[in-house]
């Protein structure tokens, strides 16, 4: 069948999807979800067929979205042959995962293939993520997936050794150790390109929180060039073509709200791999609010890292570490900002816990890297400022400039919570602690979220201040304060 080409100037996000006029598709037998072959020239792309009732897109006429233009390099009303395709090969592996049977090497190629290709829908993909997530890959599995991973994507070539990288599987709040961590291992001589993902259910993610500072969106050239000039960089994986099939997957999750085990494993892993690390320090918080609930748990997980480390050739540590309680005072991208330089300056406000994590995280990359006395180095290039320093020289690589924390801005709507009662903090819900952080706005809005002002273990007197919620909206900041008020999200014993 031959039609005419509709640019309906609409985008996908990823999906290469067509709208085809409900007549149109009836002559074909076409409904919603199945897929067609469009050409054009030489050219031709597989694409989802949507189905138009209106006048959207007449009889005639095929609409295509931003992705499928893109692809076949069409203009508005050019001709096109359209022709029923088959469905995806991955379908069938995707059902039999569904199904508790084991995928082959073959089977999640196909799958990562077309995942990267954006054959799979969004809700088919979501069926591969709730396939992994209710029936866990088996290690060999894993391992297949999270090299399939690096294979579809670039990589991030450097002729240096050693190269360092680290990862916390999250589900803290606060938690910010990465914007800490890289300046130290830089500033000692040492090789750190971070790649750092955004907020997926948290108020902030780390490429969320540097972004408050710098730009975190570049190419893999530009990435090379700071990682040339500074030994380090902070920026968003999701910018790069770097295991692509993972941003595809992570984007379904966010809405979910879940981590399928074996694809926070390859997940992790690939973005490792494919920016050339040979040393990594994987951070496992464990509590009864983090992801990780329990020692259990955590100690099954550090096996699992293990072990793909071993069969990728990788040096990997792995540090299960205290998940009870929100890491540091600000929750939300510019509070841990604020936190973060506050903490390389040296500040009396600076964050004691997360401090304290970050220097026992440098000392076991030391540690992994044969350099004794790591605590010791990593307090003497912070007490130095030479820390602080390297932050500002990856800052102004980034394309930022240098700020004091006290210039960054919080939101203006703001609500002290206080206790209720006098007597000894026993228990901070994280969960509760972040949904405050994320109704108020946290993390599209950068200044909204919460900051702490007691942790576990302190004494607080009957109207204490707990926290304080920030947020840049009106409307969200109500909501905020009326959830906190109902959840109070911290035990006074």
């Amino acid at each position: 069948m031959k039609l005419r080409a509709k640019d309906l100037d609409i985008s996908s996000g990823g999906p290469l999807i067509a709208v085809l006029n409900g007549k149109d598709a009836a002559l074909l037998d076409l409904h919603v979800m199945d897929r067609i072959k469009i050409k054009k020239g030489a050219k031709i792309e597989t694409v989802v067929v949507d189905i138009a009732q209106g006048k959207i897109v007449p009889q005639g006429k095929v609409g295509i979205f931003e992705e499928v233009i893109g692809s076949l390099k069409l203009r508005n009303n050019d001709e096109v042959e359209i022709s029923i395709a088959r469905k995806p090969l991955s379908l069938d592996y995707i059902k039999k995962k569904l199904d508790g049977i084991k995928l082959s090497k073959k089977e999640i190629d196909q799958i990562v293939w077309d995942i990267v290709h954006n054959k799979l829908s969004q809700v088919e993909l979501a069926y591969f993520v709730a396939a992994c997530y209710t029936n866990v890959m088996s290690t060999e599995e894993t391992i297949l997936l999270t090299k399939s991973m690096v294979e579809h994507g670039d990589m991030l070539k450097l002729k240096r050794y050693p190269v360092i990288d680290k990862h916390s599987i999250g589900g803290i709040p606060g938690n910010r150790t990465t914007l800490v961590i890289v300046p130290i291992i830089a500033a000692a001589g040492f090789t750190m390109p971070k790649t750092s993902s955004r907020s997926i259910t948290s108020p902030a993610g780390t490429a969320d929180t540097m972004e408050v500072l710098a730009n975190v969106v570049f190419p893999i050239k530009k990435m090379k060039e700071i990682i040339m000039k500074t030994n380090g960089c902070i920026i968003w994986g999701g910018a790069l073509n770097l295991a692509p099939a993972d941003d595809k997957i992570i984007a379904v999750e966010r809405p979910l709200e879940i981590d399928a085990e074996s694809q926070l494993l390859a997940s992790i892993m690939a973005k490792k791999h494919s920016v050339s690390s040979t040393h990594i320090l994987i951070d496992i918080p464990s509590g009864k609010d983090a992801k990780v609930k329990n020692k259990i748990e955590a100690l099954r997980l550090k096996k699992e890292f293990e072990k793909i480390g071993k069969r990728l050739k990788k040096h990997v540590r792995v540090l299960i570490t205290d998940g009870s309680q929100p890491i540091g005072n600000g929750i939300g991208p510019a509070l841990e900002a604020r936190d973060v330089l506050w903490l390389l300056k040296r500040d009396p406000r600076r964050p004691v816990d997360l401090e304290k994590k970050c220097l026992v995280m440098c000392s076991e990359i030391f540690d992994l890297l044969g350099v004794k006395g790591g605590y010791k180095k990593a307090l003497d290039i912070l007490n130095s400022g030479n820390a602080y320093r390297k932050m500002v020289e990856i800052i102004k690589a980034q394309n930022g400039r240098e700020v004091a924390a006290e210039d960054i801005k919080i939101g203006k709507y703001s609500f002290d919570a206080v206790s209720a009662k006098s007597g000894r903090v026993i228990d901070i819900d994280n969960i509760i602690i972040s949904r405050i952080a994320r109704i108020a706005g946290a993390p599209h809005d950068k200044g909204s979220g919460l900051y702490l002002y007691k942790h576990i273990g302190d004494q607080v007197r009957k109207g204490d201040k707990l926290f304080t919620i920030y947020s840049e909206s009106e409307h969200e900041f109500e909501y905020a304060r009326d959830f906190a008020k109902k959840n109070k999200g911290f035990l006074v014993r």
